[in-house]
């Protein structure tokens, strides 16, 4: 027989690939699309904001490592082979197109600064055209984490803006003049310059030099533990600890570059989601009075201009926090009293 093949051989040989040409014309052939039913205006409308947030976003490394040069950026790939280089700080919507479906929380559009686990400070730099990621310096020297490795994602909301010249009701101090910062407590470590939808759990008063400076605590919401946090109540019930070592790092932080310990107001308290989604809407209104004040009030920080800003997503981004902040202003009046 050598290395022929028997009859039988061929037999099933023959019948395999009759299996096989059958399977692929099965799910190759063509089939007949359902009728669709008629969209109202508004759900169109939802549609077309649902795609726009849903453009491929592209992570852009410019310059070295490890240098002033360095820069991340974020681009938007629209149709064909279209690339349009996107401000993190400006273009990127505050609130998230996911969310707030079947009674789920409303999410946001979390933008990663610095790294889980990673100690370079890494800002968007709000003074550079497109507003890119940077590593931040001090007297000419990349500044790090002398403490250590930060172990939680660290970044901010699009957005917003902690206006240096309007004195917090809440802590007596003016806004520290950058968006608000953000800490993830997800398991997941999310790179520079990533953009997550993220559920807001609670925000923590803190007092740096004299100036108010908000911190947002969020969960990535494809996070595993994404669907039993909802507040601050969960976070101590089910992950305990985990605040007051977020406390403990801000309140510790600067000590080893020979500065005092920070402070924070409300009793050192983390406030609930309520609470913060008042400070998040606070901080949109200052960002867009600021926008719309144009360069008279910029103080060097790059402002888009108003034709080139995506106005519908801006409107979007106002409706749904204000209605939201509203919609719990009472209980967190409550809460915080």
């Amino acid at each position: 027989m050598g290395g022929g093949l028997s009859r039988s051989d061929v037999a099933s040989l023959a019948l395999s690939l009759g299996a096989a040409s059958l399977s692929v014309y099965l799910v190759l052939r063509p089939t007949a699309e359902p009728r669709r039913a008629k969209r109202s205006k508004s759900e169109k409308k939802a549609d077309q904001i649902r795609r726009m947030n849903q453009v491929e976003r592209l992570i852009m490394e410019r310059g070295k490592h490890g240098t002033e040069d360095f820069r991340v950026h974020v681009l938007a790939k629209g149709g064909g082979e279209t690339v349009a280089e996107l401000s993190l700080w400006h273009d990127i919507p505050l609130v998230a197109d996911s969310g707030a479906k079947d009674g789920t929380a409303e999410l946001f559009n979390f933008i990663c600064e610095i790294p889980k686990c990673t100690r370079k400070k890494f800002e968007v730099a709000t003074k550079e055209g497109a507003t890119p990621i940077k590593q931040d310096t001090k007297k000419g020297v990349l500044r790090e984490f002398k403490k250590g490795d930060i172990f939680f994602n660290y970044g901010c909301f699009p957005r917003t803006w902690e206006n240096p010249r309007v004195v917090s009701p809440d802590t007596g101090f003016p806004g520290d003049n950058d968006p608000l910062d953000v800490c993830e407590i997800g398991l997941r470590q999310i790179k520079t310059g990533e953009i997550r939808a993220v559920k807001v759990l609670g925000i923590l008063a803190m007092i740096d030099d004299d100036e108010t400076d908000w911190k947002v605590v969020v969960i990535d919401a494809a996070d595993p533990w994404a669907d039993e946090l909802n507040d601050v109540d969960d976070c101590e019930r089910l992950i305990p600890g985990t605040l007051d070592l977020i406390r403990e790092w801000f309140r510790t932080y600067k000590v080893p570059d020979g500065k005092p310990e920070n402070k924070f107001g409300f009793d050192e308290k983390f406030l609930p989601a309520s609470y913060a989604h008042k400070v998040i809407h606070e901080t949109h209104e200052e960002w867009a009075k600021l926008v719309h004040a144009g360069e008279s009030e910029s103080d060097g920080l790059h402002l888009p201009s108003k034709d080139k800003l995506d106005c519908e997503t801006v409107h979007r981004d106002s409706k749904i926090i204000r209605n939201l902040s509203n919609s719990n202003l009472l209980a967190a009046a409550a809460t915080a009293a």
